[in-house]
């Protein structure tokens, strides 16, 4: 479903991409893992069209993205992308209910569909009771569930996490990590996760390891 081949992305002098190739299937989850420097939160953006790559391609279905305009690749990322963040970016002055909905309602989807769906993903999370409850009268793991939730609420085709239970307690954490692989099982959904937790990555359908901007074990 995604191919992404020898991808280069250079800041300045820094070379941070140095050629990097990777497939990803539909429903797989797959954890990329290496220290701090290597390259895993760049190639994930790149891989969320959030970045242009200096060379190389990353195809969804056939489609080369960065063929794409600016305008164009907004639209595909709406539609098919979903991002969940190590800090949840939860807007203070709306509900659950509402922080869900916002990417939906953003992609001029019928509010009624919209609406709908944020219900049934905060029922998925376990958040039903809590839907009209502010981020700041959430929890720190019912906050990253929320946001969990937002970033499924347009069906996307793939859900990238980057660092996604680094800012939680250990009881939130597996908490969290149990929720990927309830959604890949319930949902298809697939999941390219950027972790430093060996738990998480030891979890995954398949480990990708980074080294000085390149993937050193597939």
């Amino acid at each position: 479903m995604i191919r992404i081949t020898e991808i280069h992305k250079r800041f300045g002098t820094l070379e941070v991409l140095k050629g990097v190739s990777l497939e990803v299937s539909p429903g797989e989850v797959v954890s990329i893992v290496g220290a701090s420097g290597a390259g895993k939160t760049t190639l994930l953006q790149i891989i969320g069209t959030l970045s242009r790559p200096d060379a190389g391609h990353v195809e969804f279905d056939g489609r080369d993205l960065f063929s794409l305009n600016d305008k164009e690749l907004s639209q595909f990322r709406n539609e098919h992308v979903g991002f969940v963040f190590q800090f949840h970016n939860l807007l203070a002055e709306f509900t659950a209910f509402e922080n869900v909905c916002l990417p939906g309602l953003i992609g001029r989807r019928p509010r009624a569909e919209v609406e709908r769906r944020a219900a049934e993903l905060l029922d998925l999370m376990g958040l039903s009771g809590r839907r009209d409850h502010k981020p700041g009268q959430l929890s720190g793991g019912e906050q990253q569930r929320v946001a969990i939730a937002r970033a499924l609420v347009n069906s996307p085709t793939v859900l990238l996490a980057d660092e996604p239970s680094g800012n939680l307690d250990s009881h939130n954490r597996e908490e969290i990590h149990r929720l990927f692989f309830d959604l890949r099982d319930r949902l298809g959904q697939t999941i390219i996760v950027v972790t430093h937790d060996e738990h998480l990555a030891s979890m995954a359908d398949r480990k990708i390891t980074m080294s000085d901007g390149l993937i050193v074990c597939p």
